[in-house]
């Protein structure tokens, strides 16, 4: 049997076609485009019909994909700005008219489970305590384990296109934007500890200080990882399990940010239309490795699509991808 799972992301869709052969997941296709759901977006109008537009016609391209490989059953699931938006309703109804994909809106603490199930079918090393973070168009996700054995997950407001919007308006962003939109990072960082002790768990238990390992999955820890690597062509399997240091981290953060856009569009392996994206992006994992006391991230280049998956057709079982 054949299994498609989409990621409706706020900046990114997410196509992953896959076979299962014994206890590995065998991927046949997998798809990304950069749509930008999230941009525009308001609370009180919630979607932007034009970032709406782009991302029916993105998903109807994956169905075609989805109908000439034979697949038997379609997981699409929502996350972030979907999930917040006052017009929810009227996107989910529009895609199943549209492609007849029927979309699952899930919660961030769901989005975190799913993500774990993916970044533990790549990540080498499973035992051990870990901090997790999916860094989002909409929404950061942060997970800790023991083992296989998820802690505890926090969803925060805290997006990759957010923080682009609200703060980055010149070219290249001037010193007093990028302290402002670091402020706010640290500001739900801060949020977010106070959160982790309010359900019992110390955030220094998952802290490097205490042996803990920092995982990284998604857009923006790839595109570091790939950069450092300089890469012409991404490749998977130069990205996951990927050791990043902070120090190279905060290195490449530092050229980035004194870039325009157009000369951002020059730098090896960062994907078209993240130009602006990983200047934020970049600003939330290194300063979530401050916060944590971590010196070096692991990279995994699956999460929440891989976790999908699994989730269906093993639950509970440590696949392979």
């Amino acid at each position: 049997m054949r299994y498609a799972s989409i990621d409706i992301g706020t900046n990114t869709l997410r196509l992953l076609i896959a076979e299962l052969d014994g206890d590995n997941l065998r991927p046949v296709l997998y798809k990304r485009k950069i749509t930008r759901l999230g941009g525009g977006y308001e609370e009180g109008a919630g979607i932007c019909r034009e970032a709406a537009e782009r991302t029916f016609a993105a998903l109807a391209e994956f169905r075609r994909n989805i109908d000439e490989a034979g697949v038997s059953t379609v997981l699409a699931f929502a996350t972030s700005v979907v999930r917040r938006a006052v017009n929810r309703e009227w996107f989910t109804e529009e895609v199943r008219k549209k492609t007849g994909i029927e979309i699952t809106v899930i919660q961030g603490g769901e989005e975190a489970r799913l993500s774990l199930l993916g970044v533990l079918s790549v990540i080498d090393e499973r035992q051990g305590k870990k901090l997790v973070i999916d860094v989002g168009g909409g929404s950061t996700e942060f997970i800790v384990t023991v083992g296989s054995q998820m802690s505890g997950g926090w969803s925060m407001e805290m997006g990759v296109v957010h923080l682009t919007e609200k703060y980055l308006l010149s070219d290249p962003p001037s010193s007093s934007e990028l302290k402002a939109m670091e402020d706010e990072i640290k500001g739900v960082l801060a949020e977010l500890r106070g959160r982790m002790l309010g359900d019992g768990i110390d955030p220094l238990d998952f802290s490097g200080k205490r042996g803990a390992s920092f995982v990284g999955t998604a857009g923006t820890i790839t595109t570091l990882a790939a950069i450092d690597q300089d890469l012409e062509v991404y490749d998977r399997s130069r990205i996951n399990n990927y050791t990043l240091s902070k120090e190279r981290i905060a290195e490449i953060y530092g050229r980035l940010c004194s870039m325009t856009l157009g000369e951002r569009q020059t730098v090896l392996s960062l994907e078209k239309g993240r130009e602006d994206l990983i200047v934020p992006g970049s600003a939330i994992t290194l300063l979530a490795m401050d916060m944590f006391g971590f010196s070096e991230a692991k990279v995994s280049d699956a999460g929440l699509l891989e976790g999908i998956i699994i989730d269906r057709v093993k639950p509970g079982a440590a696949l392979k991808y």
